[in-house]
């Protein structure tokens, strides 16, 4: 068996927000047929955490277990004229597999170019970003239920896709994604008009200024994207952060039509149905005055992005705790302000939120 073992596994490089926690115990294998004997043995008493690229999470305390899956392999698995299924690994970096699929002459991932994070994390969130879900190009999904040892197959209907939220999230110890299927169509067969450029900003980054859009391709879209994330989201690289850390509220149709005529100028999106709408987290934060704001509490490292009030920000040396009570003072103040509750994105590891 791959299987390779490290006690108090250092675990900064591991999640994007560069937090100086550790696992007690990190065991790593690059073959899921390892899952069913570790799951048996020693990971039969306390489940792991299992990590990927780490940008998900927000560990306020090291786990004494985590498990990481390094499997990273792509390729098509059938072609039609106008389609393709695509088979990805759990531990391909998802940006690798968008420019690889363009690369193939696929399109329907440029939207989610430049998403932090692994393929096996994207269906747990529903990743989505400029207008389209992860959950809408998804074929099919394969996972280890960890307290029977037995393989899955989901289909998307399966998976219960909803906004940035699924099956595998609201369960979240029970399954561990080994690999997703995509079914994509050919860039040929979509067209420009197949295209969805009508996300804020895209046209703009496109420079089309009129609905034509004739003569660019999937690739342009993804192209368009990666220059708008990184012109607002600071890189995690430089900058410790967990992209987008609040969900968008969903709040009944009546009460956004009330918070609407209190503040013209707040967004308002339709949402799943007529009965609900959807509100900017990032307007909220913003007009209760976060924006490039820190935590004056503890190390003072712990704040909000000055380029985006939803991404919170690591300036070098703040823990988990602190970045937990900054998003806790946040939320705070928008459902004082606004009556809005606000919900973080990323998974909170020891402590609850």
């Amino acid at each position: 068996m791959s299987i390779r073992r490290t006690a108090d596994a250092p675990l900064r490089a591991r999640n994007t927000f560069g937090i100086d926690a550790a696992a007690g115990l990190l065991v790593e294998t690059d073959d899921a047929d390892d899952l069913p004997a570790l799951f048996a043995d020693e990971f039969a008493a306390s489940a792991p955490l299992v990590l990927g690229g780490g940008s998900n999470l927000l560990i306020v305390e090291g786990p004494q277990l985590a498990l990481a899956l390094g499997t990273r392999t792509i390729r098509t698995l059938d072609v039609h004229d106008d389609r393709a299924i695509v088979r990805a690994d759990a531990g391909v970096e998802w940006h690798r597999l968008v420019m690889w699929s363009l690369e193939q002459g696929y399109a329907g991932l440029e939207n989610l170019a430049l998403i932090p994070g692994t393929v096996g994390a994207a269906p747990i969130q529903n990743i989505g970003a400029y207008g389209v879900e992860v959950g809408e190009r998804i074929h099919a999904v394969d996972a280890f239920e960890r307290a029977t040892g037995v393989f899955h197959r989901f289909d998307p209907a399966q998976c219960a896709f909803a906004y940035r939220d699924s099956m595998f999230k609201r369960e979240t110890d029970r399954y561990l994604i080994v690999a997703v299927e995509f079914d994509l169509p050919t860039a040929r067969s979509i067209g420009a008009a197949g295209l969805k450029i009508d996300y804020a900003g895209i046209r703009e980054a496109m420079g089309i200024a009129s609905d034509v859009c004739d003569g660019y391709a999937a690739r342009d879209v993804a192209q368009a994207v990666i220059r708008l994330r990184r012109s607002k989201l600071p890189d995690p690289a430089v900058t410790g952060n967990a992209g987008s850390f609040f969900k968008n509220p969903i709040v009944p149709l009546a009460q956004a039509e009330t918070l609407s005529a209190e503040h013209p100028s707040m967004p308002v999106f339709r949402a799943d149905d007529d009965a609900t709408r959807k509100l900017s987290a990032a307007w909220l934060i913003d007009a209760c005055g976060w924006k490039g704001r820190r935590l004056a509490e503890g190390s003072g490292d712990a704040g909000v992005s000055e380029r985006h009030a939803l991404v919170l920000v690591n300036h070098g040396a703040a823990s988990g705790a602190e970045l937990l009570a900054l998003a806790r003072a946040i939320a705070a103040d928008v459902r004082a302000r606004f009556g809005v509750m606000i919900e973080p994105e990323p998974r909170i590891v020891g402590a609850r939120w």
